[in-house]
């Protein structure tokens, strides 16, 4: 590990903006597979996380000689065992990924129904783990250690797949993963499977999609792109402006409308078209889903929901407006007695009505909604511009 880190983590001038976390994730190229041998040693190039998903890349050294690249991924599980679960089975000590790689070129190498990567238990890192290697063959001047010899070979914690091979032998060219996870097959000595391949359960980011330009109709079903598996992307920057991206236009976003089409809610109308600007979505790691600008013209309404599992803040940049926050969300705003801001009874996605305050909002105001909040906005009739705000939003349970 290079000397210069643990000064610079030290140093009192980088206490102050730092973002902590726990020291092990530094060190983590100390518990890969190949380490249980002190010949070989990893050189991590990148890590990238997106909620239970990490993957790395980089080279692996023999003896102080490079001797492969590699991609390693692990993936802790629970979003497959929930899913597992409801067909009151278990996930036990392995499961299997759908793998894809990007390069910097656009090409594309990905795993195939009959061969894809089996991930190990690892207790180390507590994690469903796998290392793809672009050679597993016998080094020129020495030997494979015994003890990672033991390691390596198909399905195995160290393994190869040879369409990946040319890809991972500039390891540094690949751009993006894309990965969906798997029980495994379970076949009886019979050599039947226990399970039929129909009913093997995936955790392929759920029904997890992103937004595109792609039609200019509002609310146009080509719009939602369906993704069915996790992206992690190794791209180390962005350079963008908000105007160079296409707007996405919805016709009264966040209201449900009965199943003859029309509306209770006395928002809704033809023209009640807002738009939004997806500046990042799949780029972003961790927990997050996306970053939008959204703008609402005078006399339009993004109707009130509830957020379920999320937490979403609104940034107002321009114009002036009403916010809604649900009375009891924020003890600050008082309750129904309270004459400061304006009750308002409006109707919620799916849910009925409820109780809001009315809040002024400007350039500078913020509207934070966690998990069981509910929140909608507004720009009202006599407004002479439109009103904007920058939303991120992330998983939160």
């Amino acid at each position: 590990m290079d000397p210069r880190l643990g000064l610079l983590s030290t140093d009192p001038s980088n206490e102050i903006f730092s973002v902590v976390f726990f020291p092990d994730r530094i060190y983590h190229s100390a518990y890969l597979n190949a380490t249980r041998s002190p010949r070989y040693r990893y050189d991590v190039e990148e890590v990238r996380g997106y909620l239970e998903v990490l993957c790395l890349k980089g080279s692996v050294f023999l003896d102080g000689a490079l001797y492969a690249n590699f991609l390693r991924i692990e993936y802790r599980g629970s979003r497959l065992t929930e899913a597992i679960r409801t067909r009151n089975r278990l996930l036990c000590n392995s499961c299997v990924a759908w793998v894809r790689l990007t390069n910097d070129h656009g090409d594309q190498v990905e795993t195939t129904g009959s061969r894809p990567l089996t991930l190990h238990y690892d207790d180390w890192v507590n994690a469903y783990q796998a290392e793809v290697w672009d050679t597993l063959e016998q080094p020129r001047t020495t030997r494979h250690d015994a003890s990672v010899l033991t390691m390596m070979g198909r399905d195995n914690e160290i393994t190869l797949i040879p369409q990946f091979s040319a890809m991972l032998a500039d390891v540094s060219s690949i751009a993006k993963v894309e990965l969906a996870f798997r029980e495994p097959a379970r076949q009886y000595p019979s050599g039947s499977l226990a399970v039929p391949v129909n009913d093997l359960a995936w955790d392929n980011n759920y029904t997890r999609t992103h937004q595109a330009p792609l039609v200019n109709t509002p609310s146009a079903p080509q719009n939602t792109v369906q993704d069915l598996n996790y992206l992690l992307d190794f791209q180390r920057g962005w350079f963008k402006h908000a105007s160079d991206v296409i707007p996405v236009l919805y016709r009264n976003a966040m209201m449900l409308a009965k199943p003859d089409g029309t509306y209770t809610n006395p928002d809704a109308s033809p023209d009640n078209i807002i738009q939004m600007r997806w500046l990042f979505q799949r780029e972003l790691g961790g927990s997050m889903i996306f970053f939008h600008e959204v703008t609402i013209p005078p006399g339009k309404v993004e109707g009130n929901h509830q957020h379920v599992g999320s937490e979403e803040l609104y940034y107002i940049i321009q114009g002036e407006g009403i916010a809604y926050l649900r009375v009891g969300d924020d003890p600050s705003l008082g309750d129904e007695s309270d004459p400061r801001y304006r009750n308002a009874r409006r109707e919620v996605f799916g849910l009925g009505e409820q109780v809001f305050k009315e809040l002024p909002v400007k350039p500078g105001s913020m509207i934070f909604t966690k998990s069981g909040g509910m929140h909608g906005i507004r720009n009202p009739d006599t407004s002479t511009e439109p009103l904007k705000f920058v939303a991120f939003l992330y998983h939160s349970a």
